[in-house]
């Protein structure tokens, strides 16, 4: 028989947001009695912009700013009912976006 599993993929802008997120999930996960696998870093996206900083003249001088998207990958083996429960009722924070499969 094939062991069960959760998988969560953890989003964030802030690295240190998404860190402590994964924390409190795994926190909770082995609290609850399941083994945990993770969390895996993955790739992190990084969006740049170039921007002419002079509407019109200048066209040597740009600006680039760039955004970077953190991921976390998670894995709960084996979960419990009450792993499942703690972990509907577990609070993360603003700006990270969580994706759960089963």
């Amino acid at each position: 028989m094939q062991e069960q599993r959760i998988r969560i993929r953890l989003k964030a802008y802030d690295h240190r947001l998404l860190d402590q997120s994964a924390e409190s999930i795994v926190e909770t996960a082995k609290r609850t009695g399941s083994r945990i696998v993770g969390p895996i870093p993955l790739p992190t996206d990084i969006e740049r912009y170039t921007v002419l900083r002079s509407p019109h003249v200048d066209k040597k001088s740009r600006e680039q700013f760039e955004i970077r998207t953190y991921k976390r990958l998670l894995d709960i083996m084996n979960p419990t009912a009450k792993t499942v429960d703690e972990l509907k009722k577990l609070n993360l924070p603003s700006g990270v976006d969580i994706k759960i499969k089963v």
